[in-house]
């Protein structure tokens, strides 16, 4: 499954790393893909995952998700 996030308040590698840290630890994440330019997040994980738990570890990270 492939989920797509609008992200505010990336300004560097630094938030990419982040970003990719906390949701890399969620298991069945299979792929993150952070555009930091753009201000997207793109997951690639299991179907068994919710959108709701994607966004959770990216709002923990310490960045906002503008639906």
């Amino acid at each position: 499954m492939e989920l797509e996030f609008k992200v505010s308040g990336m300004q560097c590698e630094s938030c990419v790393d982040k970003i990719e840290k906390f949701v890399g630890e969620i298991d069945g994440v299979e792929l993150i893909e952070v555009k930091l330019k753009e201000g997207r997040v793109k997951v690639v994980c299991d179907a068994s995952l919710s959108r709701e738990q994607i966004k959770e570890a990216i709002l923990d990270s310490g960045f906002e998700v503008v639906e």
